[in-house]
């Protein structure tokens, strides 16, 4: 009987132990589980978050976003927060700031262009960055001829402007923004490249014949009249006295 008792406790000493090790053993796994998937969570995120030229952003930094058509600027605020400037339709029509905080559709951008209104709005980085791989830091600092402000005096007068703002695609826009809060002087390379162009343009003796020849093609299909007369010498003798 006593050697009977003592087989059982052997055996229940065993089926214990077998058990405590398997609930540690799984414990472990469970534990590399979830640190992998936080590594893989991690990694997600890094390869998601825009890459900065130039260093990691600090507060004051002047940031541009390559587009397609044109770059996008903003200042740096800290914590992944973003000023910037851009068309918006939606403070004239309302005073909600739920609604006007929300995410800029090309429809009120297009109609914020028109109206030419616009806001500057703090957003995060991401979203200003809206899906470019890469951000441009400072820029800007080789090229101006004025010094750049301190960072904080920089971010200050960003934060300072935030809300509504008159808009123009040309002559208010947001590097002009930008580069008032870094440098205080508004400027845009962007506005100076556009009327190198158009300057080329209007110099080339090829946009009179070329202007000349489209008036006499619209006096042939709508006829002689004032509102096609008067463009088709008007125009033509412009671009040559201008040219």
């Amino acid at each position: 009987m006593l050697q009977l008792l003592t087989f059982l406790v052997e055996k229940l000493s065993l089926l214990s132990n077998f058990r405590l090790f398997e609930c540690s053993w799984l414990d472990a796994e469970k534990q590399d589980e979830q640190k992998e998937q936080k590594e893989q969570k991690e990694q997600k995120e890094q390869k998601e978050r825009p890459a900065q030229r130039g260093g990691p952003p600090r507060r004051g930094d002047l940031l541009e976003v390559p587009r397609t058509l044109f770059t996008h600027f903003g200042i740096y605020l800290g914590d992944n927060k973003v000023a910037h400037m851009i068309p918006d339709i939606l403070p004239v029509l309302t005073t909600d700031q739920r609604l006007i905080g929300s995410v800029i559709s090309n429809k009120r951008l297009i109609l914020g262009c028109m109206y030419k209104c616009a806001t500057v709005r703090v957003d995060t980085l991401e979203d200003f960055a809206y899906g470019c791989s890469s951000i441009l830091v400072n820029r800007p600092d080789k090229t101006m001829k004025k010094p750049a402000f301190p960072n904080e005096e920089v971010a200050k007068r960003a934060e300072k402007h935030v809300g509504s703002i008159p808009y123009s695609l040309l002559w208010n826009n947001c590097e002009h923004f930008v580069t008032f809060c870094r440098y205080g002087h508004a400027a845009s390379r962007q506005t100076e490249k556009f009327c190198e162009c158009l300057k080329s343009i209007i110099r080339d003796q090829r946009s009179v014949f070329a202007s000349g020849l489209l008036g006499m093609i619209s006096i042939v299909c709508f006829g002689m009249a004032a509102s096609t007369t008067l463009p088709t010498i008007l125009i033509p003798f412009t671009l040559w006295m201008a040219g």
